[in-house]
């Protein structure tokens, strides 16, 4: 124990006991002395709500701390930290606010809780004394959270640039490496337990949106709205843009971008995107998460490891219940968020720059790279390359297009995209998505 100091016994009350929440409590007992001489406190998880009493559990559990109700773990007084695993937003809400309300310290893994209410539970944190810890709602066992916080404090945050969700990552990766569909890499994410059954909030980009929310509100000091963040899913990615990116050099990945302009305003965007196969983001692979995060002191770092599953995203839980500890023991500094005004304004999405990759379907006919050249050039949109590749063995009347675009604003190429695709010599909706360089 530090110091040689008496251990301090910190109770906990657990909301919610699914993969993760039982990873939690299988995790302290099993680490329960290791945490103890680290940090001088003995942390014992003495309340657990849960929905159902008869189901069978993977870990054993005393019957007799067990109850349906999570009110109860808010009214026990002898409880002084909650831990909310429950998932959701309305329930959630109620059961976080009224912990906060009881002074007892909040630790949280829910990222659509935190992007969707952060704001209003941040200030509730504020008003009644107790912080709030999230490290489990971004990345998972990746303590990016902490890093933001605490080891990056003295910089300016240029940008973040991350790979968040393992689902989708795994699904690009199988479709990249083995050639699958996107249906056919889904279904084998499903089977392996990498995906849900309805996927939707992964393959959609809302949940890596969510965290991307959350690690923009920490670097820029306020709370970014739903409404001001860009969101694409990786469903319409398909084998033939993936396989005509790797021709070009380029891997496809879902990557979340966050930056600050020149003016202050912040932009927060999740699409899948075009990276240069030479830098290490490109080759993430699998259900792994990776952020690379810029500050004007300390440049360029990388953080990378399991970005969700029981035991990584439980590791970030408990490392938020020892700072709940220390909070108990030596005082708290904040709520959990810090708000500043250097920044406060979201850029408008029309008005983000990208490279871009077009990919048309067009009728095999003269003249068809003018009237797309002219589309794109009446709005200032330059091309860096052309690709027409020659497929002797085709009978089609169709020929692939595809077009590396210089920088341009999003509003310009939306503009320029649907006058394509009202031209008669395209078959077909276009393709298009974003280039990063990470050239800074």
């Amino acid at each position: 124990m530090p110091n040689g100091t008496p251990p301090r016994t910190i109770r906990i009350g657990l909301a919610g006991l699914g993969n993760v929440g039982a990873g939690v409590f299988k995790n302290v007992a099993q680490n329960r002395d290791l945490i103890l001489q680290r940090t001088g406190a003995d942390l014992q998880i003495t309340r657990v709500a849960v929905r159902n009493l008869a189901k069978k559990r993977e870990i054993e559990i005393s019957p007799e701390i067990l109850t349906t109700d999570w009110r109860e773990l808010v009214a026990d007084e002898s409880v002084q930290v909650v831990v909310e695993l429950i998932g959701g937003t309305d329930e959630a809400f109620d059961l976080v606010s009224a912990s906060l309300r009881a002074k007892k310290i909040v630790v949280t893994g829910n990222k659509a809780l935190l992007a969707e209410k952060g704001q209003e539970l941040f200030a509730l944190a504020e008003q009644c004394g107790v912080p709030i810890y999230f490290e489990a709602a971004v990345a998972g066992g990746i303590p990016i959270i902490q890093v933001l916080q605490e080891g990056l404090v003295a910089n300016h945050i240029r940008s973040i640039h991350g790979i968040i969700n393992g689902t989708c990552n795994y699904v690009l990766t199988r479709m990249s490496q083995a050639g699958l569909s996107y249906a056919d890499a889904l279904q084998e994410a499903q089977e392996k337990g990498y995906a849900e059954a309805d996927p939707t909030l992964d393959v959609s980009g809302w949940d890596a949106a969510h965290k991307a929310i959350i690690l923009a509100s920490l670097s820029y000091g306020f709370w970014i709205k739903t409404e001001d963040v860009h969101v694409e899913g990786i469903d319409q990615v398909s084998i033939e843009d993936i396989r005509f990116a790797e021709r070009l050099g380029y891997g496809v990945k879902l990557l979340s971008v966050i930056r600050a302009d020149a003016d202050g305003r912040v932009e927060v965007r999740t699409q899948p995107t075009l990276l240069p196969q030479s830098h290490v983001l490109a080759n993430v692979n699998g259900a792994f998460n990776a952020i690379v995060v810029n500050g004007d002191i300390v440049g360029e770092t990388l953080f990378y490891g399991r970005g969700a599953g029981q035991d990584p995203t439980s590791s970030s839980v408990i490392s938020d219940l020892c700072e709940a500890a220390a909070t108990l023991i030596y005082g708290a500094r904040h709520s959990g968020f810090v708000p500043h005004g250097l920044y406060g304004r979201s850029k408008p999405i029309n008005e983000t720059i990208s490279r871009y990759f077009v990919r048309l379907t067009v009728y095999d006919q003269p003249g068809v790279l003018g009237q797309i050249t002219t589309a794109l050039g009446a709005r200032g949109i330059g091309i860096s390359s052309v690709i027409q590749p020659e497929d002797l063995e085709s009978v089609s009347d169709t020929a692939s297009l595809v077009l590396m675009i210089d920088d341009a604003k999003l509003g310009d190429m939306k503009a320029a995209m649907a006058e394509i695709a009202e031209l008669a010599c395209v078959s077909r909706p276009a393709v298009w998505l974003r280039v990063e360089t990470m050239s800074s």
